[in-house]
This record gives structure tokens, sequence and C-alpha cells, in this order.
């Protein structure tokens, strides 16, 4: 029945939590009646008065029907800002303009082809992303990667990676890299970065929207990143700490609002 009501009727799914079934059979009845006896104007199958008559009758409904979908529409207004108000209290809208992604255009963005580990000293390396036009740009961690990266760019990285290693297994300074793609593609249940989260004390929870992933930064160094449309295996004490954390954002956006209601739902359940 709330399906139906979902669909037909315009009501959103959280309008009827909580609600019982003597609760929601009354709405339910009152829409498919609605629905069931609406007949369209061109039906033909009325004659004379009878069709006059019956055309005034779908009028009538239709009306009706609109009205009741407008009034739909206003509910459905006023329940998303509701919820967009609750939400916003799990946001900390943190400007980034030191950070600011380098906005190209799709006709000279080239997709990345190659990546080369550079270590210079026993404690300072880095990686070396190359892109098609031979252009490179160089980053500490994967992280700072996700200020320029789109999407794509972390898809095509994630692949060349996978390919380098398909029968090998990654050392050093390319086994974090590897690391970090793994657990963002690929996240194992058994993996210890997910065993060891009752002893992680998180510091900050951060959205990249510009690639759609967010991050969990530890205490201890330890970073996860995750898609933001990816249910990982992250624990309920886990879940609440990120929304009592606050997710970083420097903008408010759709994204942002998206990702808090997916670990809202995952934290109820």
């Amino acid at each position: 029945m709330v399906m139906y009501l979902k669909n037909q009727g315009g009501y959103k799914m959280n309008y009827f939590k909580g609600m019982k079934y003597e609760d929601i059979r009354p709405i339910f009845e009152k829409v498919w009646d609605q629905i069931q006896s609406f007949a369209p104007m061109d039906s033909g199958k009325e004659k004379g008065s009878d069709k006059k008559g019956s055309r005034k009758k779908s009028l009538a409904r239709k009306r009706a029907g609109e009205k009741q979908s407008e009034e739909s529409t206003k509910r459905q207004k006023i329940e998303d800002d509701i919820e967009k108000e609750e939400l916003k209290a799990y946001l900390d809208l943190v400007p980034r303009e030191e950070f600011a992604m380098e906005i190209e255009s799709l006709a000279t963005k080239y997709p990345i082809v190659d990546w080369k580990t550079h270590v210079l000293t026993e404690n300072f390396m880095y990686y070396q992303i190359i892109r098609a036009d031979r252009g490179s740009k160089n980053y500490k961690i994967f992280s700072e990667m996700l200020d320029d990266f789109d999407r794509q760019d972390v898809m095509d990285l994630h692949r060349i990676v996978e390919e380098r290693y398909a029968t090998s297994r990654p050392e050093g300074y390319d086994l974090m890299l590897w690391g970090d793609l793994k657990i963002l593609f690929q996240p194992e249940e058994e993996d210890e970065v997910w065993r060891h989260q009752h002893e992680y004390n998180l510091i900050s929870w951060r959205l990249f929207d510009s690639c759609g992933i967010h991050i969990l930064l530890m205490d201890n160094g330890i970073a996860i990143h995750m898609m933001i449309e990816k249910k990982y295996p992250l624990t309920q004490e886990m879940l609440s700490k990120m929304l009592s954390r606050k997710l970083e954002v420097d903008h408010e956006s759709t994204m942002a609002y998206e990702l808090l209601r997916f670990i809202r739902s995952q934290v109820q359940k």
C-alpha cells in the first residue's frame, strides 16, 4: 500500500514512518477510489445527456485530482524542507578556496594513462600522475588527488594499478596506493581496516564532490575512502561517529544531502 501511495498519490516514504496498518489503510482506500473512478473524457462510451453528465463528472474528478496533486506536491516540499533542515545539522561548511579545483573543459581534459612513484628520501616521496597529453601532476597521497579528480579519473587510475599488479603484489608506496584503491572498489569485511574500527578515533569526515568520494581520517593516520553510493562494512558505532563528527564540505550540494540521508538510514536500521 505504501508503494502504491508513493507512486500514485505522490506521498513520500518517510510520511508513513511509524504508522500502523490501520492508519495507512484509509489513506490507501481514498487514493485507490479516486484513481479507479477516474474516466477519460474521450472514452467514447457515453451518449447524449448521459455522455455530457459523465463528462462533467470526469472534469470534476480531474479537478479534484489536480487539487490533490497540488496539495501532495506542497506536502512533499514541506517534508523535504524539514528533512533538509534536519540533515543540515550534520554538515560542517568549510570553504576551501586554497584547494579549489582547476576546472577544465571537456575539450582539454585528458584521461590518466600512467603513474610513477618517486622516492627521494626515506621520508619524502610522491606519486606522479600522467595524462594522455603527457602533462603530469605530483601528489603525496591518494587523498590529495581527489581534490583534482573526477570519477572517471579515479576509475582510470584503479584500472591502471590493477593491470600493473595483475600477477604480482605491490611493495612500498605502491602498496599504499593499491591498498587505498582496493578498499574503495573491493571492500571485504575481513580486511584489517574494517576489523579494527572499534580502535579508531575519527577526527575528520570529508566529501570530495568532484569525484563522489568521501573519506574518514583517523588520528592514527589511517584514511578510508568510500564511494557515496556504495555500502561499506562500517559498524553502527562508526556510522554514529560520522554523524556526530559532521560531514565536512566546502559548499552545500545535493550530493552531500544524499550521502547524509544514506548514512543516517544505515544508523536507523
